[in-house]
């Protein structure tokens, strides 16, 4: 079986976050980046079932030169080998474009399937893989906490509200994004990261790809929430003021 795992690099969650010049993009001069957790969780499900399937898992990632560190953290965890999709440091892509720029590089693989995490710890608009099967015409799901090959289908299941799950039968080929918390995550061994550097990472410059590909999305600007504080007062007997505060926790706060 030949996996593909979409990873992304994102800023350290501890990072001190500032908004750049323009006002349309983050200051990343002073980040530090580490894997996006979901996509950390994706990964470990693709190892796992290598594991008891047999088979290929390739990395891949779309991102600027520094995304390698990322890339070599997830081959030494144990993928077979990885394509970059190589970006300017200053590229950012909306879902719709990362998706063309991930499918132009998936194609000539092959893949019988493609793990994405749920969304992404930056942006986190949890559209991508969605796109990225509905491009290359495979079958897909989404939140994935258990993933069972049957052959030429795969069953999963998925996470719904209320403590709710559905399992499905898909057919191969398929693109599954993997909910947090799927698989307790390894770390890279000693061996491992001796191994990665000689593991194949094959660079594709996005330009090659279509990175003219015009975006869906446009950020028209990136701000920092402001703090703000209100107090109000409910009047009435006891009564009245639970109901009035029961609504407002309900309809407005909903957190009941």
């Amino acid at each position: 079986m030949k996996i593909i795992v979409s990873v992304k690099q994102v800023a350290a969650r501890d990072s001190l976050l500032r908004v750049s010049g323009d006002g349309k993009r983050l200051d990343e001069s002073d980040l530090t980046y580490e894997m996006n957790e979901p996509d950390a969780y994706a990964l470990e499900e693709a190892l796992q079932l290598k594991e008891k399937e047999s088979g290929e898992v390739i990395v891949l990632c779309l991102g600027p030169q520094r995304a390698t560190s990322t890339i070599r953290e997830a081959l030494a965890k144990g993928a077979d080998r990885a394509i970059h999709v190589e970006t300017g440091e200053d590229g950012t892509f909306d879902p719709w474009t990362t998706a063309q720029l991930l499918a132009a590089a998936v194609k000539p693989e092959k893949p019988d399937m493609i793990l994405t995490g749920l969304q992404s710890d930056d942006l986190g608009y949890g559209q991508t893989g969605v796109i990225l099967a509905e491009l290359l015409g495979f079958a897909h799901a989404t939140i994935v906490m258990e993933v069972e090959p049957q052959g030429s289908s795969v069953r999963v299941k998925r996470e719904l509200e209320d403590g709710w799950f559905q399992y499905v039968t898909l057919p191969l080929p398929v693109v599954l994004t993997v909910q947090s918390g799927i698989k307790k995550l390894r770390y890279a061994t000693l061996m491992g990261i001796k191994k990665a550097k000689t593991k194949e990472l094959k660079s594709i410059p996005a330009a090659d790809l279509g990175a003219g590909v015009a975006p869906k999305l446009d950020v028209d600007r990136i701000y920092l929430p402001q703090r703000s504080k209100q107090t109000q007062v409910f009047t009435g007997d006891p009564r009245q003021i639970a109901q009035q505060l029961a609504e407002k926790l309900k309809f407005e706060a909903r957190v009941i």
